[in-house]
């Protein structure tokens, strides 16, 4: 299995991605967002997507779209072949697309709206939390794309501040935060035992 970067030599795959989604979404009975191959191509084409391939047969996909300029960039269209489920993949796949986005848009929140309980755990092990949609791009062309989504009408009817989706959040700023709060604590832990031993020293 092979799970590399996606480009020009893939878009051969599009079509078959598109109705791989659009036959899970049947399958669940869940809202699914259709996407067409010229789209799926792109993405390709630009260096934004990963494909997952089993001696040339297509496996699985995830592609990184970009919104309101960059400040915001989702992980998108994660699909597992029907013939790959259960193995594994997606967490594969995700983990590929998630560091991809990271080092394409290392300034930009990562974020996602899904209804699978899957993905969400994916998410939550990836370092995203649960947030309201408010917390998410503004940009209007990112939610037109809810408009071939089954529960679209539900996003109008709430004027868009939620939905049957879940949305969910990678902030880069607070992960440093985080991770620089780790590194004060760990310098602390040292120097206290550090101080520790030279009294116990003192002491002899």
């Amino acid at each position: 299995m092979q799970i590399v970067i996606a480009n020009k030599s893939h878009t051969v795959y599009a079509e078959t991605i598109c109705k791989t989604i659009e036959e899970a979404s049947k399958v669940r009975g869940t809202g699914i967002a259709k996407r067409k191959p010229e789209y799926v191509a792109s993405k390709m084409e630009n260096g934004n997507a990963v494909i997952a391939l089993d001696n040339g047969k297509f496996a699985g996909f995830c592609y990184i779209e970009a919104w309101g300029h960059g400040k915001f960039v989702a992980n998108s269209g994660l699909i597992v072949h029907p013939d790959y489920r259960n193995l594994g993949l997606a967490k594969q796949i995700k983990e590929v697309i998630f560091k991809h986005s990271r080092t394409k848009f290392p300034d930009s929140k990562v974020f996602s709206i899904t209804t699978g309980l899957a993905v969400m755990k994916l998410n939550s092990d990836l370092g995203y939390k649960p947030v309201t949609f408010s917390e998410l791009t503004d940009d209007q062309s990112f939610w037109d794309g809810c408009q071939t989504c089954k529960n679209y009408d539900v996003l109008t009817r709430t004027e868009r501040k939620m939905c049957l989706c879940t949305g969910m959040l990678f902030d880069p700023k607070n992960q440093n935060e985080k991770e620089h709060q780790e590194v004060k604590e760990s310098v602390f832990k040292r120097l206290k035992d550090i101080k520790q031993n030279l009294f116990l020293k003192k002491d002899k």
